[in-house]
C-alpha cells in the first residue's frame, strides 16, 4: 500500500501546482456561440406579427409561420438580443426576424421592421 501512496501523492501535488496557471487562462470565449453556429447575419429571416411587447423582461410575443429550424407556425414568446429593438416594434405590426436557441431560450438575434 505504501508504494501506491507516494506516486499518488506526487501526482496530486503536481496537479495542484497547475491550478493557478489554469485559473489565469483566457475565459473570454465562455458564453459565446460555438464556431459552428451560424452568424446572425447569415440566418434567414422569417415573418412575424407582433402580438405583445414586454420591455421589462426583454421579450416579445410573435405569431409566426414555420421557422427555418423546423419549428411549426405558432404564437410564442421570444427573448430579444437587443432590448432597444423593442422600441422599434409595434403591437399589431409585422417584422422580419431571425431567431436561435440561446441557452435554452428562443431569442430574436436579428430584426427588421416590417413594411
Amino acid at each position: 500500500m505504501k508504494t501506491l501512496i507516494a506516486p499518488t501523492l506526487t501526482a496530486l501535488m503536481a496537479a495542484g501546482a497547475l491550478l493557478p496557471a489554469l485559473a489565469q487562462t483566457d475565459h473570454g470565449a465562455h458564453g459565446k456561440a460555438p464556431a459552428s453556429a451560424p452568424a446572425a447575419a447569415s440566418l434567414p429571416l422569417s415573418d412575424g406579427l407582433v402580438k405583445k411587447i414586454d420591455k421589462a423582461n426583454k421579450k416579445v410575443t410573435l405569431s409566426h409561420g414555420p421557422l427555418p429550424n423546423g419549428m411549426p407556425a405558432m404564437t410564442m414568446v421570444f427573448r430579444v438580443k437587443d432590448s432597444a429593438w423593442l422600441d422599434k416594434m409595434k403591437e399589431g405590426k409585422t417584422i422580419r426576424f431571425a431567431a436561435e436557441d440561446i441557452n435554452g431560450a428562443m431569442t430574436v438575434v436579428r430584426f427588421e421592421p416590417g413594411k
